[in-house]
């Protein structure tokens, strides 16, 4: 019986340290998982960050892009791609206003963008009347988008 009396009060003692030694090594496990996600995900986040100006920049070249179309288009005479490149230009500009402070522009940059916006319906109407004035305005509106996206 005194086998028995020795083994009982060890068995918890045993416990307890497996215990304890179980909560330090999941203690341990735990820094070096952390010691390994912070720097992963500070890296993932500027990635991200570099990722998204990437995008911006892409979008304000590719608006840029829609609108020097339509100005040589309408330069050498061909209204219709002139037409249809100024329309998605300003389908695209108009997006971008509506997503508001997402958008790839910042408040300056939007509230000049504006008075471009605001011509979208006399351009799209000179360039469907062939007119050769059109060409001109194209031009102008090239510039001022190129000054304001600066």
């Amino acid at each position: 019986m005194s086998t028995t009396n020795e083994d009982g009060p060890r068995s918890p003692i045993l416990q307890n340290k497996h215990v304890r030694r179980f909560i330090i090594y999941a203690a341990v496990l735990l820094v070096v998982f952390l010691a390994g996600l912070v720097p992963m995900w500070w890296t993932s986040r500027t990635c991200v960050r570099d990722r998204d100006a990437a995008q911006a920049s892409l979008q304000i070249s590719r608006l840029q892009n829609a609108l020097a179309n339509a100005a040589i288009d309408a330069r050498r005479g061909e209204y219709e791609p002139a037409r249809q490149a100024a329309s998605d230009f300003f389908t695209n500009l108009g997006s971008e206003f509506a997503r508001g402070r997402d958008s790839v522009f910042n408040e300056q940059q939007r509230n000049a963008l504006h008075s471009i916006f605001d011509t979208r319906d006399d351009t799209i109407t000179l360039l469907a009347r062939s007119d050769p004035a059109s060409a001109d305005r194209l031009v102008d509106l090239y510039t001022k988008y190129r000054q304001a996206t600066r």
